[in-house]
């Protein structure tokens, strides 16, 4: 077998070729989701065999892992531990590694009370383009201070380095949960998942899917039972598999071929009046939206509300995918991938055209 230290040299020197000769290559973990962004290009850079948990401090709350290491080996170990993932990542898929929930940047339902996928990195080990290894940050948060360079690999899609290890931060399993339905319609239901938002309510999920709204409610027992007296509502058999298909776009919305588009917006933004099929989630943030509407219709009414758009699913893979970026973070953009890249050879073009 392989040992770590090897497979770690391979991928080095297969950067360093790769540089040498103008190379493109696709960083590859799982392939769960490889729909994700623009176009795939390049030679495959498979990063499935750097696996491995490294550390885990249960006391400490944080877990170090290489980056092919399936998230779900991840969510076990912790899960013995009585710990969680607090930013709730789906895996889409059971071949699904921490490198990628964490280059994609993905986080889930409980995403706008316990913070998102970059809150919770604390660390980093990367692969640059010059072919060297890097470390950023380290295993508590007091280590994090200044320009965080392992935060700015969360969402990159690889772009700028491949990573190798990553240190999160985690947090103790709730102790109960229970998931309440409200026949609502989307208005009404923004109204409520806000007015709530506002309140010393133990929420940790709310989502509008068809005409129904529901709420996940967190914590001990007694305060749980506090929040079901003051809201109401109908409790929901099965609530966890619920929030999994939800995560995992296993429900019947998520079926089929049309373009699927993500937009982040600011959660008491009115429904908005674009043609398709809705479902909101992050209790108004993320609206979801099937639709063959132009992409600039799209764009601009994202804009408008104060957020962005990305055509998650389907459409065009070689069209730009992600929201059209200002000049100024647009030239940013190009000087971090220049830094990092200066060949260009990691995941070129993923993100956005000329990366």
């Amino acid at each position: 077998m392989t040992r770590d230290a090897d497979i770690g040299t391979e991928l080095q020197e297969t950067v360093r070729t790769a540089t040498a000769r103008g190379t493109a290559l696709h960083i590859r973990g799982g392939g769960t989701k490889d729909f994700y962004g623009r176009q795939i290009n390049g030679q495959a850079l498979d990063v499935g065999k750097h696996r491995g948990i490294l550390a885990h401090e249960p006391t400490e709350l944080v877990i170090t892992a290489r980056a092919g290491t399936p998230l779900a080996e991840i969510e076990t170990a912790l899960a013995e531990k009585n710990q969680m993932l607090a930013f709730e990542p789906p895996a889409f898929g059971p071949s699904a590694t921490l490198g990628g929930t964490i280059a994609c940047g993905f986080s889930g339902p409980r995403r706008p009370w316990s913070g998102s996928a970059r809150d919770f990195v604390l660390g980093a080990k990367i692969l640059n383009g010059h072919g060297e290894i890097l470390r950023f940050g380290g295993q508590v948060m007091k280590n994090v201070a200044g320009f965080d360079v392992s935060r700015l690999m969360v969402g990159a899609l690889g772009t700028l380095g491949v990573l190798l290890d990553i240190s999160l931060k985690v947090l103790p399993r709730p102790e109960a949960e229970q998931t309440l339905a409200f026949a609502l319609p989307p208005d009404r239901a923004i109204a409520a998942m806000n007015e709530w938002s506002r309140q010393p309510l133990p929420l940790s999920a709310a989502a509008h899917v068809g005409d129904t709204l529901y709420i996940r409610i967190s914590g001990a027992g007694s305060a749980l039972r506090a929040a079901r007296a003051r809201l109401g509502g109908e409790p929901v058999e099965k609530g966890d598999e619920l929030w999994r298909e939800l995560n995992e776009q296993q429900r019947q919305f998520f079926e089929g071929r049309q373009p699927l588009w993500r937009l982040s917006v600011p959660p008491a933004t009115p429904h908005m009046a674009l043609p398709g099929k809705w479902l909101i989630d992050w209790g108004g943030a993320q609206r979801w939206l099937k639709t063959d509407a132009p992409a600039t219709d799209i764009q601009r009414a994202a804009e408008t509300a104060g957020g962005h758009a990305t055509l998650f699913r389907g459409g065009d893979r070689n069209a730009e995918v992600f929201h059209p970026l200002p000049q100024p973070l647009a030239a940013l953009h190009r000087r971090l991938k220049q830094s990092f890249d200066p060949a260009g050879i990691l995941n070129p073009g993923r993100l956005y055209a000329g990366l």
